[in-house]
């Protein structure tokens, strides 16, 4: 131990306080109270329809796809070979990711100075929040994404007050991962860039570490990237297409379905977590991270992104939040709203709006104050392979060896890849998104059952053209309800001339 000459005497430099020890058991719990929760729903309902292209994609295994990178199609592939398509099992990972997202975000709450209190607030927080509860239902890139987002903004927390470096080394792998998941974290490095450069610490930009780290992330993506420019790089325009989907009202709805997404109670202290990220002295070491939250959300309302994609920047606003509130700030006026009784009945209310625990006959395909319509995603799929089996053994026994099954979206084909499979059905093929960069149906094909409303498209390039069957409807609504199916028969045109005109992302 060093020392210090003191008017002749020898005395020992007092220890630089850290942050308070983690509640280990307290944190423990409030994480697991929303695993518990998605864990008991995990398999209501069925199947979400990006989960069955997941599968689907996974038997296609590719250093990219048009959509998406690889990650999720590898995930879902892997766990399905296992397991033998189980659905707890595809749905056991995303409830796990979001428990150690809760877990890491108490931890920026440790290290921002927060005890016992403040540490399961946040971690109340990030669990209990809509964006968590139905990214974790279902295996989904966001999935990935707001766990890994987090644990980069917890490294770089810890790293302004240890200044230990390798914390850089391993914010890059977990960059690294992420963009293996989903290509957004590239904006949120960006934009963090630039808000250090404004406002410190400078000197994270300057250490070799944070570069090699990036170096790490750039590498790992070169292959993925080198499929994408051989394919004309279609993730660029899917962007382009998810941002002329308008959902959710365009930019005018992008504050208040954040607010909805952070989870009404919780949006309050987020707030006030950013007011005092922006203006507090205490904060003034993690200035960055406030002014990076505004900055990724003026980034999206000006590319009309969707308000998800800043989610992943929740977690130091409800930490920041949560230790103002801890040492006495706030008004009394509101104060009530993070009191453990507020808490508890934000997070019933958003379990009941975000997950399905509500019977299958309130389901809707629209908003409503009481459902999530992504549960309207997840309803019907065995009756649409009845369809599907129907018209496909509407063909001559004698056509069906040859015959192919086209859908008009990725998830339908999913589905028929996934469930048909025990049901001697041929294999699927879309030209919607990554399914159309499958290939085309083979030449020598004949007769094709297709699935969609936009028949149209292929009707002139086959002489015979019928309605073989209909999706039928059951309780609730699902949007398969009343999709057509059709036999084609006669075709004129190589798939190779008809596949490039057939693709599309929207």
């Amino acid at each position: 131990m060093t020392t210090t000459q003191l008017h002749g005497t020898t005395t020992a430099p007092e220890k630089e306080s850290g942050p308070h020890p983690l509640a280990r058991r307290a944190v423990t719990l409030a994480a697991g109270a929303p695993l518990l929760v998605l864990l008991i729903v995990s398999t209501r309902y069925g199947y979400q329809g990006d989960e069955l292209y997941f599968l689907g994609a996974g038997k296609h295994l590719s250093w990219s796809y048009a959509d998406q990178p690889v990650l999720l199609p590898l995930l879902a592939h892997g766990i399905d070979v296992l397991t033998g398509g189980s659905l707890f099992a595809l749905r056991l990972l995303p409830a796990l990711l979001t428990f150690a997202g809760a877990v890491v975000a108490a931890l920026i709450a440790q290290e921002f100075g927060g005890r016992r209190r403040a540490q399961v607030l946040t971690a109340l927080s990030y669990g209990f929040a809509p964006a968590t509860l139905i990214s974790g239902h279902a295996l989904s890139t966001m999935v990935v994404d707001l766990p890994l987002w987090t644990t980069v903004t917890w490294l770089l927390v810890r790293w302004t007050r240890t200044r230990e470096d390798r914390l850089l080394l391993w914010a890059g792998l977990a960059t690294a991962l992420a963009l293996q998941a989903k290509y957004l974290i590239v904006g949120y490095w960006a934009v963090v860039a630039v808000c250090l450069l404004a406002v410190g610490p400078r000197e994270l930009l300057r250490r070799r570490a944070l570069w090699a780290g990036a170096a790490i992330a750039v590498v790992t993506s070169v292959p993925g990237l080198v499929w994408q420019a051989r394919n004309g790089w279609p993730q660029l325009e899917m962007s382009q297409v998810l941002a002329d989907e308008h959902i959710l009202g365009g930019r005018a709805g992008f504050l208040p379905y954040l607010v909805v997404l952070s989870g009404f109670v919780f949006a309050v202290v987020l707030g006030y977590g950013l007011v005092q990220l922006l203006r507090a002295p205490e904060f003034a070491a993690h200035r960055f991270l406030g002014w990076a939250f505004v900055g990724l959300a003026v980034v999206q309302i000006v590319i009309d992104g969707r308000p998800a994609y800043v989610a992943g920047l929740f977690a130091p606003l409800w930490a920041a939040g949560a230790v103002a509130l801890e040492r006495g700030g706030g008004a009394r006026w509101w104060r009530w709203l993070a009191s453990w009784p507020a808490y508890g009945v934000t997070a019933l209310v958003t379990v009941a709006v975000s997950l399905p625990v509500y019977p299958v006959s309130q389901v809707t395909r629209t908003e409503q104050p009481a459902n999530n319509p992504v549960a309207a995603e997840t309803l019907r799929w065995p009756q649409f392979v009845d369809a599907v089996e129907d018209a496909y053994l509407s063909l001559p026994a004698g056509e069906r060896g040859r015959a192919v099954v086209v859908t008009q979206y990725y998830e339908e084909a999913g589905a028929v890849d996934f469930f048909g499979a025990g049901r001697d059905l041929p294999s699927a093929y879309s030209g919607h998104r990554g399914y159309a960069y499958f290939g085309a149906p083979p030449e020598r094909s004949g007769a094709v059952v297709y699935v969609g409303s936009d028949v149209d498209r292929l009707r002139p390039y086959f002489s015979r053209v019928s309605k073989a069957a209909t999706v039928a409807g059951g309780p609730g609504e699902s949007y398969l309800d009343g999709v057509p199916v059709w036999t084609l028969d006669g075709r004129t045109t190589p798939w190779s001339r008809i596949w490039p005109g057939y693709r599309h992302l929207s």
